[in-house]
């Protein structure tokens, strides 16, 4: 067979040795199919300069191999993808897609529409939702779901759906965190953070819990429930101390992004980072270690809950019965916290 001629799936998977679904998989880099066929299956492919016709294969199997990933951002938030923390779930999802023969779509609320089952899976743009936060309404996700469309959301796990949820124990998360200061001998403690949204409302849970087994009052004027990102954390402290002077000697706030906005607008005032005040971040993005100090957190292990999330969207594929998970986290300690007294 010439090299120069055009071939279709069934020529091709001929020439290969191999069922036309094997080649398919193959040049889909299946991990169903044995590494050696997709290695001798893609060496071909690169001889003959063959590739799968897409519109074709999705016309004939009716799937896309394509997952969306939507981006759940709230209104009036200037948070976005450029966000450290969701890049890195995004990129953990990819590769965890990837794994399993899927490319993934990524948009956001505000592109989406609000009828997302009909945007993305009626209309064939992809296969199957996975939704990166909850925000502070899950209607959009609740009529998502209602539809019958496969799903799966990375949010708290112990919210009560008919969905899976994927994600930490936030209130362990923000309990750890609240513990570590008070055992540092901080007595006033901020709470950076809109117990509004599902997952802070449990971390919001868990610095309460903290405050009443340490048999500590909690001060409601602590709380202040600001947008995920370190412009709103650095332009509330600033206002925080005009108004009050420096009325706290503890942060918990509900990302590194936020504590980083947070930490600027201490160190502008020589505010002693830890030794006037200590801060604990969430989640230990990469800037976390690098920051000045480095900065205390609650790591979430995102590359697991990226291959947990996948998991319970195929199961969905293969009419399997899903369920929430909710993973460990870990306090890492750094130097923006004091230890114990």
């Amino acid at each position: 067979m010439k090299k120069n001629q055009k071939l279709t799936l069934a020529q091709f998977a001929a020439l290969a040795g191999v069922s036309t679904s094997t080649a398919s998989r193959a040049l889909n880099d299946n991990p169903l199919i044995k590494q050696t066929t997709r290695d001798k299956v893609q060496a071909l492919a690169k001889e003959y300069d063959y590739s799968v016709n897409a519109a074709a294969s999705r016309l004939r199997t009716q799937k896309t191999n394509v997952i969306a990933v939507i981006l759940n951002l709230i209104d009036n938030t200037e948070q976005s993808v450029a966000d450290p923390f969701l890049l890195k779930v995004v990129g953990d999802l990819n590769k965890a897609l990837n794994a399993k023969g899927y490319e993934l779509l990524l948009s956001n609320s505000f592109m989406a529409t609000d009828n997302w089952a009909n945007y993305f899976i009626t209309s064939k743009r992809a296969d199957g939702l996975i939704i990166v936060g909850q925000g502070k309404s899950t209607e959009k996700i609740t009529a998502a779901a209602s539809t019958g469309v496969p799903l799966v959301v990375w949010g708290d796990p112990t919210s009560d759906t008919h969905y899976p949820i994927v994600g930490g124990n936030n209130r362990l998360g923000g309990y750890k965190a609240t513990t570590h200061l008070i055992a540092g001998g901080c007595q006033r403690i901020l709470f950076l953070g809109d117990p509004g949204h599902a997952e802070m409302s449990e971390r919001h849970a868990g610095y309460k819990q903290a405050h009443q087994d340490a048999n500590m009052n909690i001060d409601p004027a602590l709380t202040m429930p600001i947008d995920i990102t370190s412009k709103a954390a650095y332009t509330c402290i600033n206002q925080f101390i005009r108004d009050h002077g420096l009325a706290f000697d503890g942060i918990v706030a509900i990302s590194d992004m936020v504590a980083l906005g947070a930490l600027k607008a201490l160190k502008e005032r020589y505010v002693g980072i830890p030794a006037d005040v200590s801060i604990v971040g969430y989640d230990d993005i990469a800037l976390a270690e690098l920051m000045h100090p480095s900065l205390t957190t609650i790591r979430q292990n995102t590359a697991l809950a990226a291959e947990k999330m996948v998991e319970q969207l195929i199961a969905q594929f293969n009419h399997q019965a899903t369920h929430s998970v909710v993973l460990d986290i870990e306090l890492i300690e750094r130097r923006s916290s004091r230890t114990s007294t």
